[in-house]
């Protein structure tokens, strides 16, 4: 009997097909190679050594060893940092340009003209950490306490100056949130930055501001300022026995700010889980948690769910404090 070598055997066609499937398949998906593929730029709306600067570059450096990409951090500050996030919402959205920001990114009502939504053109990828400010007084100045202060201000009203680090700034809004909750008159003399704000304290042009507490913690020690409130719902590790002007007497105050790194909206899904992964991992790390807690920032848990719901409430608390305030916009 010979052998039939021309006919195939049943459901040899479909298995040569599912074959040929499955190879092209394979090539297809080896060609594709996992986010990302080239240095990540992340920009930041202020000069270099402040926190928000540092806690992008700490971010930064961590990622760098792990997500297999330099990651670079570029200063673009002007504008009340907006510079920088307009140029991140303008750029692509292929999560190659990111944005590393504090709490001013949800002020969108300060800026007379935005080219941007803060809501719309921006998405949130992770928070970074949460920082507070620290209310000095020149030493000069008889007030140990917030409720002091509030006493004196209201005793002479509109006879105090307090420095911020320009109109518009957290420094101001913090302390117009402050201004407003107590019912007392202050004079505003804003600064080019915080710290010629700290210099107008120290010689007397101003006799109190709020400031990071880092920034201040030499000048705090040898006492030629003095710290008597911070500006969060917690104490802070850098300044353990300064209470909170909440529980100083101002119930209910808080001006907590915070970093997060933001990336343009319409980022690919797969891309932005990835990020936000790793970031929540670097996050975790023992010595990028003790880096931002030198800097008095209180490292967060990361997330992107997380930070889209501090900006869903931080976005129309800023907006109430700036029209309370009449804040022109800037």
């Amino acid at each position: 009997m010979k052998e039939d070598r021309g006919r195939k055997l049943p459901g040899q066609g479909l298995a040569l097909c599912a074959g040929l499937c499955a190879a092209l398949l394979l090539c297809a998906t080896s060609g594709a190679q996992p986010y990302p593929t080239r240095p990540i730029r992340v920009m930041v709306g202020f000069t270099a050594g402040g926190a928000t600067d540092l806690s992008a570059r700490f971010l930064a450096q961590k990622l760098s060893e792990t997500i297999g990409q330099q990651v670079v951090v570029e200063n673009r500050p002007g504008a009340g940092s907006m510079l920088a996030a307009e140029a991140v919402a303008r750029s692509g959205a292929d999560g190659y340009t990111l944005l590393v920001a504090n709490v001013t990114v949800a002020m969108p009502s300060m800026f007379a003209k935005l080219s941007f939504d803060v809501r719309k053109d921006l998405a949130p990828v992770t928070l970074v950490g949460f920082g507070q400010l620290a209310l000095i007084v020149h030493p000069s100045l008889p007030v140990k306490s917030v409720k002091d202060l509030v006493a004196l201000a209201r005793r002479k009203p509109g006879m105090l100056n307090y420095g911020s680090a320009g109109t518009g700034s957290f420094t101001h809004l913090a302390m117009a949130l402050l201004t407003s909750m107590t019912g007392v008159e202050m004079a505003h003399v804003p600064y080019k930055g915080s710290t010629q704000a700290s210099m107008g304290v120290m010689t007397g042009e101003a006799q109190l501001l709020f400031s990071s507490p880092a920034a201040v913690l030499g000048q705090v020690k040898e006492g030629r300022l003095r710290a008597i409130g911070v500006s969060g719902t917690t104490r802070t590790a850098i300044l353990p026995e300064v209470p909170t002007i909440a529980e100083a007497g101002v119930a209910g105050y808080d001006a907590t700010s915070w970093y997060g790194m933001l990336a343009p909206a319409g980022m690919p899904r797969a891309a932005l889980s990835k990020l936000s992964e790793e970031s929540a991992r670097a996050l975790g790390t023992a010595d990028l948690k003790e880096r931002l807690l030198v800097q008095g920032i209180d490292p967060a848990k990361g997330g992107a769910e997380e930070f889209a719901a501090v900006l869903k409430t931080e976005i129309p608390k800023w907006e109430k404090v700036i029209k309370a305030a009449k804040i022109p916009p800037q």
